[in-house]
């Protein structure tokens, strides 16, 4: 047995300086130099969404601390008169949803029990009434029926676009005529009290903003797919802690001027209506064809508690679902934008976990030094120590930027809602958002390219298939089939169970 042991590791010793000396060819040095740039460039892009993070959250003690107990709804205390609350606009939140998950009831109920003084309406918007969400949302709007102007609207299956953008027209199809602003939200949402009133104040002020978006806060529930999750929206909410104007759109809660859809400005709601899969990737394609701003105020942060035991199928149905989305466009400029997001968001992942198995090589190899191979002794080169050391400090200021961002969101998600309880970050396992890191970032690539084969995607039970860009083909399984070329819910029939296919 001792022979055998020492067989293999004799080989292994000779793997190991092969690898390593690969690992100190130029390119290799480049491509770890690359890994380590990349790790130094995210630590400061989460330094600098800290920065702004935190003056909304110093803004909000600052008030508490000169008696302005409300600072975490308005800055301005005598933007809480009556005089100033009764002119406030209309709002109309369209939330499209489907199917009841672990947090759905206490993001409704967050959506629905909002502080904003003007005039609202909640139109919960389903496909069909046999989605279990019908029933719950039902339930929960009479539970409070007295406290707020909320209805629950039944859509039908979508023919010429995605379930969720269908829903969403229905949704506008419904509003209020004197709606002034219409907030899209999805239903993982967990709204603060004050969200409405603070988009408002935002479009109040500058009348040129096209979109008003936010960006979600993940809470992983301990498996390693959540953290994984969690990984995924941290480089991108970098984007989102501007404090204003932003390149990037999060479809999960988006205001716009109602007029804007009411005139079918840019040809947008004929572009959603037919073949829109995306939401948000068409809306931002629209705002920079036509040089309109999005932005981004810092209150727009979220809560997004994840679901417990979330398995690697989940976590790999919904990176499919962010890589699918590249697939979809709506023009060339907009088919240029997402290639050009694709391939460097590809070379960026693989660019950043390559590195590891680098150094990880090197440490090997330098544990099998000090363990007194001869081999090894012979051919080990220090160089490959020194880059392995740095990137592993590189990784280490990334790691200490990411923990110290996550802080000052949970603190202000915290301030946000002082009603709620309050999240902590002791409850995140450091050691899991490593990985995380490197799995998310070696998966992505493979997701991409997998969703640029198939250019079709399983979603929430509805197969899209796509075609230069657009949604051609929907395929669903169904138990209760309606189906209406003009999105209307009306007519529904019972049938045998099977397949129903829409060609467009």
């Amino acid at each position: 047995m001792s022979h055998l042991v020492l067989l293999l590791l004799q080989r292994l010793d000779v793997w190991l300086v092969w690898a390593s000396s690969l690992c100190l060819h130029p390119l290799a040095l480049a491509i770890q130099l690359q890994g380590s740039i990349i790790c130094l460039g995210l630590a400061l892009g989460w330094a600098f969404a800290a920065i702004v993070r935190n003056k909304e959250l110093i803004r909000i003690k600052d008030g508490e601390q000169s008696g302005h107990s409300f600072s975490f709804l308005y800055s301005d205390m005598n933007d809480l008169e009556h005089s100033v609350q009764a002119k406030l606009p209309r709002v109309t939140i369209i939330m499209p949803i489907k199917g009841v998950s672990e947090h759905s009831e206490s993001n409704w109920r967050s959506q629905l029990i909002s502080l904003y003084g003007g005039p609202t309406e909640f139109l919960f918007v389903v496909e069909s009434k046999d989605d279990p969400a019908f029933k719950a949302v039902s339930e929960l709007l009479l539970d409070l029926q007295d406290q707020v102007n909320a209805k629950a609207i039944v859509a039908g299956f979508s023919t010429t676009c995605s379930q969720k953008i269908h829903n969403q027209l229905a949704g506008i199809s419904a509003m209020h005529e004197e709606t002034k602003y219409v907030l899209f939200l999805d239903d993982d949402v967990r709204l603060h009290p004050g969200t409405i009133g603070a988009l408002v104040t935002c479009m109040e002020q500058n009348p040129k903003i096209f979109i008003l978006t936010g960006y979600p806060f993940d809470i992983p529930s301990g498996s390693l797919g959540s953290y994984c999750m969690f990984e995924y929206h941290m480089p991108c909410s970098m984007g989102f802690a501007t404090g204003g104007r932003t390149f990037f759109l999060w479809g999960g809660c988006m205001m716009m001027h109602a007029d804007d859809f009411r005139k079918d400005r840019y040809g947008m709601v004929t572009g959603l209506r037919h073949g829109g899969y995306s939401d948000d990737m068409t809306l931002a394609a629209v705002a920079g064809a036509n040089k309109r701003l999005i932005s981004s105020p810092p209150v727009a942060i979220f809560f997004h508690p994840l679901v417990n035991n979330i398995s690697f199928s989940q976590y790999w149905n919904y990176l499919r679902k962010q890589t699918f989305v590249l697939e979809s466009y709506n023009s060339y400029v907009n088919w240029l934008m997402n290639r050009a997001l694709f391939y460097s968001h590809c070379w960026l992942s693989w660019s950043f976990v390559l590195p590891f198995a680098m150094s990880a090589v090197q440490l090997l190899i330098f544990l099998r030094h000090l363990s007194g191979s001869i081999y090894v002794r012979h051919n080990f080169h220090m160089n490959g120590l020194v880059f392995a050391c740095c990137h592993f400090v590189c990784v280490m200021i990334e790691m200490a930027s990411l923990k110290h961002l996550s802080r000052v969101e949970i603190e202000l998600g915290n301030a946000l809602s002082p009603e709620q309880k309050p999240f902590s970050i002791q409850s995140f396992n450091w050691f899991l958002v490593f990985w995380a890191l490197i799995v998310d970032n070696f998966l992505y690539p493979v997701s991409a390219v997998y969703s640029h084969v198939t250019q079709s995607i399983d979603w929430a039970g509805v197969k899209y298939h796509l075609r230069d860009g657009k949604i051609h083909r929907i395929e669903r399984k169904f138990n209760e089939s309606h189906i209406e070329s003009n999105g209307d819910a009306k007519a529904y029939s019972s049938t045998s169970k099977g397949l129903l296919q829409k060609h467009l």
